[in-house]
């Protein structure tokens, strides 16, 4: 019987489906943009209703257009935007809250909170992550102190807490099943990353009751099954299931330690493969689980760039410097050099390894002759800057600074981008012919949890090489640019917010 294979890839910006047949060729696929809601400086919220009506949607499409029906579908991946917190009452499946997402800043004062009590070198021990507004514990201590129906419920143990990738299933499953991976898990201040579980001490500091969390299975199994009634008519087994940059490692094929890609979306996100070792940063990377399957779990070192392809999308939507987002690239091409202009885009404040979440967007070195052109180049660069600052914490780290980089997310086709991350990084930038690599890990883990593929060796002729780009840039002039962009970063720095005034 023909396989085919489902990869449900729910963003921060669009939901996206793709149909794989059985040698993970893409046949067809469907993408729908949902709407961003901002209700403060500094919030990032979404309907968790819209992202289920849009996945349901697009699942339906991509079916259709590659020919096929529902019942076709041997079994479902599903990858998502991490950290993004819902919670809603078990007995009715309806949201207490709108979906906070990983980006909103609303729970820095609980932050705060956290480190004036001297807890945060416990947090980053047993999660080795840091106690940022970023993840998801935070999150959900802030609905339970915001929204009085939220504490009703868990007292009453109805209230159940998932990432998205739990939303989604829940809803599948007709409300059957309340489940996550274990690299979802990893990434939500509860989970302990080496005895993986949910932990009694984290929950308690975070004020949330271990029943609203939900089981924890294995990234690649066949853990649960869509209800006819609920989803697309059909009972199809849900067999994979990573957080969106666990996904991407995977669809890469970093299946080695030391093997490392770097996703550009809304976000940037840098990962290495460590093994079977949780490595501990001391440069402000964080460690999380990259996926598990067959009783084994595969770690990672994360550098995570919080705003990268957004930053582009604010130049096109909210200050209208660009008609389009292709734009950006043949105005940056249109100078020999950047003239001294930086962007600093902390819109929601600095990942690693500064890890400053009062930091605000600094835009440095303007003059009277400053166009539009230099400000579409400065966000590009931007984004270069950023993960090697990424690549320095690591070296810092490991004492290894990686020869080359694997690339993915929709902002590898930016010809002028990858060329200067090669240069600024001073590696080889390696783009694949399919990008959507994403989605791809998410098939690949629910082809092998369904048994379609017998083992990740099986896998490892699927990826090919698209371009490579290498460093061209002479080396000083490189470090020049670098050494610029460390200025621009300290008046971003100095520009920092107080944290009281970012939660009103």
């Amino acid at each position: 019987m023909a396989c085919y294979l489902l990869a449900i890839d729910q963003g921060t910006t669009s939901s996206r489906a793709i149909v794989f047949d059985g040698n993970a060729n893409p046949m067809a696929s469907s993408q729908r943009q949902f709407s961003q809601l901002f209700p403060k400086p500094g919030w990032v919220e979404h309907d968790p209703e819209e992202i289920w009506s849009s996945v349901v949607e697009v699942s339906a499409d991509a079916i259709s257009r590659a020919g096929l029906v529902p019942s076709d579908i041997s079994a479902i991946g599903i990858t998502n935007q991490r950290e993004t917190t819902i919670l809603w009452d078990e007995a009715t499946g309806r949201p207490v809250y709108n979906a906070i997402v990983w980006q909103s800043r609303q729970s820095v004062p609980i932050c705060e909170e956290v480190r004036k009590n001297g807890l945060e070198d416990l947090i980053r021990k047993k999660t080795g992550l840091l106690a940022d507004a970023y993840f998801s514990g935070t999150k959900i201590s802030w609905v339970l102190r915001n929204i009085p129906a939220a504490e009703e419920l868990m007292r009453k143990g109805r209230l159940r807490f998932g990432t998205v990738d739990s939303w989604l299933i829940h809803k599948m499953s007709g409300g059957r099943k309340h489940v996550t991976d274990t690299s979802n898990a990893s990434r939500t201040l509860l989970y302990n990353i080496h005895d993986r579980r949910w932990d009694d001490e984290l929950c308690d500091i975070f004020g949330a009751d271990k029943s609203i969390l939900p089981d924890v299975v294995e990234s690649s199994s066949s853990s649960s099954h869509t209800d006819p009634g609920a989803f697309l008519g059909a009972r199809i087994p849900i067999a994979g299931i990573a957080g969106d940059q666990q996904s991407a490692l995977f669809g890469q094929l970093c299946l080695s330690p030391g093997d490392v890609k770097s996703t550009f979306g809304t976000g940037c996100f840098l990962l290495m493969n460590t093994g079977d070792v949780p490595f501990m940063s001391r440069n402000g990377l964080l460690t999380t689980i990259a996926w598990s399957m067959g009783g084994k779990t595969t770690y990672a070192i994360e550098g995570s760039v919080f705003v990268a392809g957004s930053a582009v999308q604010w130049i096109k939507e909210g200050i209208g410097i660009v008609g389009s987002s292709d734009e950006t690239e043949v105005l940056a091409s249109s100078l020999k050099g950047n003239d001294g202009v930086y962007f600093v885009p902390a819109f929601v404040g600095l990942g690693t390894p500064y890890w400053n979440q009062d930091a605000r967007g600094t835009i440095t070195g303007i003059t009277r002759g400053t166009a539009r052109a230099h400000i579409a180049r400065a966000t590009l660069e931007s984004i270069a800057y950023q993960t090697r600052d990424v690549i320095e914490a690591m070296r810092l780290d490991c004492g290894i600074s990686p020869s080359s980089i694997k690339v993915d997310g929709g902002m590898v086709k930016n010809d002028f981008l990858m060329g200067f991350l090669a240069d600024i990084c001073g590696v080889n930038v390696i783009r694949p012919c399919f990008q959507e690599t994403t989605a791809l890990g998410a098939a690949l883990l629910a082809g092998i949890g369904i048994g379609h593929w017998g083992s990740i060796d099986e896998i490892k002729t699927i990826w090919s090489l698209d371009r490579t780009y290498a460093p061209a840039m002479p080396r000083g002039i490189a470090e020049g640019l670098y050494t610029g962009w460390k200025r621009s970063v300290r008046a971003a720095l100095a520009c920092c917010i107080d944290s009281d005034d970012s939660a009103k």
